[in-house]
Order: C-alpha cells, then structure tokens, then sequence
C-alpha cells in the first residue's frame, strides 16, 4: 500500500479558544493513526498565539515545550525539507482558514479540504448566504448592521457576527428589548452583524457532502437535541462548556454523544436535505467535502443556517460520523480524501 507524507498544522495565531480547538482536534486525529495506516506517516506544525512555528514529535506536553518555537521563514524551510506529500489542517479561526492555507498554495503543497479562497467565502456568513439563496437554497430573511444601525426585523430574530463560528456572540432575541444587549454582544465578535428571522423548531440538522471520484456523494444526515421551549437553538456555551481561566478550549462535555443522532434514511426530511446540501456545495464552489447546517420549519423545509467546510477525521461526530452511518469506515473515508487532494487542480 502507497503510503504517504502528511503535515498536520494545528494552532491558531488569533487567541487561546481557537487555539484550543485546534490543538484539541488535531489530538483527536492523531490518536486515530495507529488505526488508520494512511495517517501513520506525519509531521506535527504547531502555530502558536505568538505566530511562531514549532514541530513537536507528538502532541503531548512533554514534546510540545522540547520543540525549538521558529519564525515562519525558518518554519517554510523545514516545511520544504520534508518532502510532505499533502496537508490536513486542523486551524479554526479565521487566519487559519485562510492565510495559512494560501501559504501552501504557494509553496505548492495539496492541502485536504476547501480552498482558501473558497473559506474566505464561507467564514463571512452573509456571502455565504447570498451565494447559496442566489441556487435557490431557502434562507432566512435577514439585515447587516453596522455600530449604530437599527434592526428592521421584528422579534423573535437570531442576532450573530458575520464572521464566527460556533454560535460565538449568537443570541435569540424574542423581544424588542433584547435588542441593545443582544447587538453589544455581537458587535464585541465583529464589525457587522446579521439579524435574522428566527426559524422556529422544527428540528436542526447538519448533511455532509464528500467527493469521491469527483462525484458528490450527500451522506446520511445528523440532528442535534433542541426544544422549542428549554432550548430552541444551539448556543456557544452549549457547544464549548469546557474552558481554562483563560479561555483555552479543553474538551467536550461527558454526555456530547447524546446531543445527536443519525436521522433514519426514510425520514422524509433527509432527501429534502440533501439535496439542498448538494445544491450549496456547487453554489460555493466547494471540493473533498462540506458540511451544511439547516432548520427544519414545522411544515418540513430546510433553511440554510451555514456553512461547516472543515473536517475532523477524528472518528466521532461530523463527516466521519455521518460516513460510517452510511457504511464508510474511516480508512475508506481518508483515502477516499487524500485521493481527492492529490488530484486536485485548485
């Protein structure tokens, strides 16, 4: 079996959560590997707050603090001397998706997953949803503002950054009241904010999309637990309870397998679904794989909620959860994209 040189690059130069998160996931990953023979040929990239490089052995403590912390010039130049065949990023924040993937555009290195370009799309939410509506895709009505801007929408509406992931300065304002302190929250995430019309449960379900043979392939779907009256929508402190001092992500919570499920194949939403999620992977451009959040509206329609174009091939939830529903192991799923990768033209 051809084996094949892969370059982790996990860590974030924004903050300690997104950090965190990757750090976190990246772990997760690595531990699979002496399960998945293709994953067993790797080097570690470590970017840290500071934006300095480090190429630990492993990613514990131990071998992290005994990696020698490089500028990125001296870090490209390890990078080049290792002959790695592809790239599976594991960076969260916004520079992570973006620049950090361009740069192995540069240096001509395939990297898994979407293109920079393509992410620099999808982490502005309100491109996203324009280019998705614009196939025909459902979305909710929704306003930008800008600091000092009034909201038009009459409540119950979502308020959330256009820029952050994770439900990350997101709230449901059912009153007008809740406005002002709904705005400061965003607003403290980013520049502009989306108002929207809150789509009530329903239900919310996220569909994957893999590509296999340059043929997409829509994968079984996966609902999240909410309730239309303790939990109507999914927050950031549901999603990322557990946090250091300083607001270092450490891990999920116990009882995270019981928030979703597989919705069975005969559900009359899952067709529905996906092949709305099909609809956005073309509308974006994306390649490899995708991942698409939606509300279920009483009545059974899907409405876009956004766009997930990162994978953890960790085994547990999201594109490797939904694959093995649908007799995918984890091995076929990882040649399946590092196939993709290498064929890849752009």
């Amino acid at each position: 079996m051809t084996t094949y040189r892969i370059l982790h690059v996990t860590g974030s130069p924004f903050n300690d959560f997104y950090y965190g998160l990757s750090y976190r996931n990246a772990q997760c990953n690595l531990n699979m590997a002496p399960y998945v023979p293709l994953l067993q040929n790797f080097v570690i990239a470590v970017v840290t707050v500071d934006g300095q490089w480090r190429f630990p052995s492993t990613l514990n403590e131990k071998d992290f603090d005994a990696a020698k912390p490089m500028p990125l010039a001296e870090a490209i130049q390890l990078i080049t001397a290792q002959k790695i065949d592809l790239v599976m990023p594991h960076m969260y924040c916004i520079h992570g998706m973006t620049h950090y993937r361009a740069l192995f555009d540069m240096l001509k290195i395939p990297y898994m997953g979407n293109t920079a370009e393509i992410m620099s799309i999808a982490v502005h939410k309100d491109k996203t949803k324009a280019i998705v509506a614009a196939a025909g895709v459902k979305v909710p009505f929704g306003e930008i503002l800008r600091h000092g801007d009034v909201p038009t929408i009459p409540p119950p509406a979502i308020v959330k950054p256009t820029c952050c992931d994770n439900s990350l300065g997101m709230s449901l304002v059912e009153d007008a009241s809740g406005y002002d302190t709904a705005l400061t929250k965003a607003f403290e995430q980013a520049d502009k904010v989306i108002v929207e019309t809150f789509i009530p449960p329903g239900r919310e379900v996220r569909c994957g999309i893999i590509v296999k043979d340059g043929q997409l392939i829509a994968l079984p779907i996966e609902e999240y637990a909410i309730d239309p009256h303790e939990r109507p929508v999914r927050t950031h402190v549901e999603k990322f309870p557990e946090l250091d001092a300083n607001g270092k992500f450490l891990g999920w919570p116990k009882d995270w397998g019981t928030r979703y499920w597989i919705v069975d194949s005969n559900d009359p939403v899952t067709q529905k679904v996906q092949d709305v999620a099909k609809k956005c992977h073309v509308a974006l451009g994306c390649r490899h794989y995708s991942a698409f959040d939606f509300r279920i509206d009483p009545s059974g329609e899907p409405w876009f909620i956004e766009a997930g174009l990162y994978c953890s091939f960790d085994g547990g939830g999201g594109i490797p959860y939904m694959a093995k529903a649908s007799g995918i192991s984890l091995d076929e799923l990882v040649a399946t994209m590092i196939k993709e990768t290498l064929n890849s033209k752009g």
